[in-house]
């Protein structure tokens, strides 16, 4: 039985916190300094923590590459499953020619990029965070930016901080159930805390997309709609999370944020769309690279015509002056998808509704999944849970109880993975997508995403094996240590643990707890910092090297991580210097915002 000794190092908790922090350390010199490929980084990094937890904290050799195994499997099974499967379902909406009338239809609410990102990286964003989470809302509306016209590195960093508000009530608020589970304080006065936390920064967000698409310029001309956006989302997100329902959050928040900027649109409409739109069509012309691979591109010897062939990602022209075409494509046309007579005569409404409808399944499947009792109650039932083989039972956490994290769950049909699965075969009857093409999309999506699954299945196995060695509570309980001070950076727990794992919810497994044993030795409240924790990670999300691997293959930047970290770090790290000002604030002068 190992059990984790929090100060291996010199007994001193400080030099053993500097000492586990030197995977996280290497990945990120590694990403951000060296520019090393992320699959590479993940490696060398998961060397590093196998290598501390042997050395400096004598757990066995035999347990942590079965504690690296676990987490690895875990990666592949069922993150990157979501990951294939969106970019799957994306790609079937590329066969069939429909991302054209995708495009267009865009186009009738506002041709203005600027508001696009904000229409699909934020409100569309938020409803698939809502409803599927785990890295599906970034895959999906990467490529969707992508084929509007959006530069890859533009298209990722904006879905990336866009994905930041929603993160902490995403999966039907997953998140904060599971930090009530643990601390056993009730979930609800969790999610109240936190809707009083995240909606300030949901506020800004939508002006901070509009700077990153077209920046002083686009902010000065787009602020009433970012403003409008952001504020009724905030406000939808603060009634729904202390009012209304905690899982519904993310779903009212972002339908109540379209809806307000669709109204304002109707009534006023933004200088400079013509010429953000010539500056993104120069830049992802200038940033176009022969040869990668990704979603809607597979380099100069694709097949002409084929799916995923140069000029199949958007389905424009690159003469066609209602949007750029993507940089993904060659200059050569695009094949468009055939209009059948009795289409062309019922007008554009008919397409509209078939370009939106794979998004439209997507929201109703995971709905009836997610809302419906009886058909969420038989699909969490599927799931198959077992301890992880020769693990199980063998490692205790640091206060002596055996560890659950050692048990390994298969939701082969609750996964929000299956759940595309099943809305991509559907979307591939009703656009009459032949099964021998379907399929053909499916391993070619995989073969696409072999160097995302190796950067995956090593990250997760870093953040398994510093998890359950000791290395990640050692940096968590040196942190809660700072007495009254620890307000302030109680949020960064949860970016650290957001950004190792990926996932608010792990985060969440790792600190909630710890956050309410050191809020009642600093004199604290407890439910304040577990929120804290929570919003922490909400800004940690667009660091995590899972999710930087999910951004660069959906825009086809694999292998390129190590520049979208650069460009997201700045902002991730301002937004959790302004989360932890503003919990220290609620700590004391501002504790009239509580519940």
């Amino acid at each position: 039985m190992y059990l984790p000794d929090l100060s291996p190092v010199a007994d001193s908790l400080a030099l053993s916190s500097l000492v586990a922090a030197l995977p996280l350390l290497t990945l990120f010199l590694l990403l951000g300094g060296v520019r090393l490929k992320a699959h590479w980084a993940g490696l060398a990094s998961l060397t590093v923590a196998i290598v501390i937890a042997v050395a400096a904290y004598g757990m066995p050799t035999r347990l942590t590459l079965l504690s690296a195994s676990q987490g690895a499997a875990f990666g592949l099974f069922p993150i990157m499953w979501i990951v294939v499967t969106a970019i799957w379902l994306y790609q079937l909406t590329v066969v069939s020619g429909r991302f054209e009338d995708l495009r267009r239809a865009f186009g009738l609410i506002s041709d203005d990029p600027r508001i696009q990102a904000m229409i699909i990286a934020f409100c569309f964003g938020g409803l698939l965070e809502a409803l599927a989470g785990f890295g599906a809302p970034v895959a999906i509306t990467g490529v969707m930016l992508m084929a509007l016209g959006f530069a890859p590195v533009r298209a990722a960093i904006t879905v990336l901080v866009a994905n930041t508000a929603p993160v902490a009530f995403g999966a039907i608020a997953i998140p904060i159930i599971t930090a009530g589970d643990l601390t056993k304080i009730p979930y609800t006065e969790i999610g109240a805390h936190v809707g009083r936390q995240t909606p300030l920064l949901a506020l800004f967000v939508p002006l901070l997309l509009t700077a990153l698409v077209d920046g002083r310029r686009g902010m000065r001309q787009t602020w009433p709609a970012a403003l409008v956006c952001g504020v009724v989302f905030a406000l939808a997100q603060f009634i729904s999370s202390n009012y209304i329902s905690v899982e519904l959050t993310d779903i009212i928040a972002s339908l109540a944020g379209l809806a307000a900027l669709v109204l304002l649109l109707r009534v006023w409409q933004p200088q400079g769309g013509e010429r953000s739109r010539a500056d993104l069509r120069a830049e992802a012309q200038a940033e176009h690279l022969p040869g990668e691979s990704g979603p809607g591109r597979t380099g100069t010897r694709g097949r002409p015509g084929a799916p995923g062939a140069p000029g199949a990602g958007t389905g424009s022209r690159p003469s066609d002056t209602s949007g750029p075409t993507g940089p993904a494509m060659p200059a050569r046309p695009a094949p468009r998808r055939p209009v059948p007579e009795q289409e062309e005569r019922e007008g554009s409404g008919s397409r509209v509704l078939m370009a939106f409808l794979p998004y439209l399944i997507v929201i109703a499947v995971f709905s009836m999944a997610k809302l419906w009792t009886p058909v969420k109650e038989f699909l969490a039932g599927t799931d198959l849970k077992a301890g992880w083989p020769g693990l199980d039972g063998q490692v205790l956490t640091a206060a002596g109880k055996a560890s659950a994290t050692t048990v390994y769950t298969f939701p082969w049909l609750s996964s929000p993975g299956t759940l595309l699965l099943l809305s991509g075969l559907l979307v591939a009857a009703v656009y009459r997508i032949s099964p021998a093409v379907t399929a053909r999309e499916f391993a070619a999506t995989v073969v696409k995403l072999r160097w995302a699954l190796v950067t995956v299945a090593s990250v997760l196995a870093l953040a398994y094996v510093m998890n359950l060695s000791g290395q990640t509570i050692t940096i968590g309980t040196w942190i809660a240590g700072t007495g009254a001070a620890f307000a302030f950076l109680s949020p960064t727990l949860g970016w650290l643990g957001t950004a190792v794992t990926g996932s608010d919810t792990s985060a969440n497994a790792l600190f909630a707890t710890l956050q309410q044993t050191a809020a009642n030795k600093a004199g604290l409240d407890p439910t304040l910092l577990v929120a804290a924790n929570t919003s922490g990670g909400v800004v940690g999300k667009m660091i995590s090297p899972q999710n930087l691997t999910i951004a660069a293959t959906a825009v086809g930047l694999v292998g390129r991580e190590s520049k979208l970290f650069r460009g997201a770090i700045k902002w991730s790290l301002l937004l959790l210097l302004a989360m932890g000002v503003l919990v220290f604030l609620q700590s004391n002068v501002l504790a009239w915002m509580l519940p």
